[in-house]
C-alpha cells in the first residue's frame, strides 16, 4: 500500500514542473516573437563603399592625387593634337603668303617688262624715222660727211659691213656717175604718219618695217628717179642710246 504521504508529495512536484515548462515556452516565445518584430521592424542602411563614412574617432585618408609624372603626360598627350594642328595651319599659312608673294612679284615683274617694252617700242620709232633718211642718203660731193653721219646710227657688225661698202663700192660708183640719193620715209598722199610699224620687239630690242622713197639723180639717168622700197631694220639698245644692228631691203 502507498503511502499516503509519499504520493501527495510526488504530485506537488510534477505540477510544480509542468509550470516551470509552461512559463519558460511562453517566455521563449515572446522572447521569438520580440526578436522577429526586431529584426523586421528595423530598416538596415547599406551605404556604398566610397560614401561610407570613416568610424568616429577615425580620419578619412586624402584622395590619392595624380603623380606629377602622370599629369604632365596627360597633358602633353592632350596638347599635341592641337599642336598638330597649329603647326598644320602655320605651314598652309606660310606657303599661301609665299605663294602670294611669288605671284605678286611674278606680276609685278610682269608689269615692268611690259612698261619697258612700250617706251622701248616708242623710242626705237623715234630714232629709225631720223636714222633711216640718213643712213639711206648721200651725196657724191659731200660723201666722206654723209658717211660719218650715218656711222653714227649705227652698232656692232653692221656699222663695220657699212664702212666697208660705202669705202669699195659706193664711193668710186658715187663720185664716178655723180650720184647723188634722197632718202625720205613714205607718207600718205592726203598727208598723215610715215609708214612705219613695230614688227616685234623686247626692252632692249625692236624690229621695225619702213616705207622708204628714194629719188637718185646720175649720170646713168636722164633725170629723176623714185624708187619705193621696203626696208627691214633692227634697232637695239646701247649705252648711246638706240643703233641699228642691221637693214634689209625686202
Amino acid at each position: 500500500m502507498v503511502n499516503p504521504s509519499v504520493r501527495g508529495r510526488a504530485g506537488t512536484g510534477t505540477t510544480r514542473q509542468r509550470s516551470v515548462t509552461a512559463a519558460a515556452r511562453a517566455a521563449a516565445k515572446r522572447a521569438e516573437k520580440a526578436h522577429r518584430a526586431q529584426l523586421f521592424g528595423r530598416v538596415v542602411v547599406v551605404e556604398p563603399p566610397e560614401t561610407a563614412e570613416p568610424p568616429k574617432g577615425q580620419r578619412q585618408p586624402p584622395a590619392q592625387e595624380p603623380r606629377k609624372e602622370q599629369r604632365e603626360q596627360e597633358a602633353t598627350a592632350a596638347a599635341k593634337p592641337s599642336r598638330r594642328r597649329s603647326g598644320l595651319l602655320s605651314a598652309v599659312l606660310a606657303v599661301l603668303v609665299v605663294a602670294g608673294l611669288l605671284a605678286t612679284s611674278m606680276l609685278g615683274w610682269q608689269y615692268r617688262e611690259t612698261e619697258r617694252t612700250r617706251h622701248s617700242k616708242a623710242d626705237a620709232l623715234a630714232a629709225v624715222l631720223t636714222a633711216a633718211p640718213v643712213i639711206l642718203s648721200y651725196d657724191y660731193r659731200y660723201l666722206d660727211r654723209d658717211f660719218a653721219a650715218a656711222d653714227r646710227f649705227l652698232t656692232g657688225s653692221f656699222r663695220d659691213q657699212y664702212r666697208k661698202t660705202t669705202t669699195t663700192v659706193v664711193k668710186p660708183t658715187a663720185a664716178q656717175y655723180h650720184g647723188v640719193v634722197k632718202a625720205t620715209v613714205a607718207k600718205p598722199p592726203a598727208g598723215g604718219a610715215p609708214a612705219v610699224s613695230v614688227l616685234s620687239g623686247s626692252a632692249d630690242k625692236v624690229t621695225v618695217l619702213l616705207f622708204m622713197n628714194q629719188v637718185t639723180t646720175s649720170t646713168k639717168v636722164a633725170g629723176p628717179r623714185l624708187d619705193l622700197n621696203r626696208v627691214r631694220m633692227t634697232l637695239v639698245r646701247t649705252s648711246q642710246g638706240w643703233k641699228v644692228s642691221a637693214v634689209d631691203a625686202l
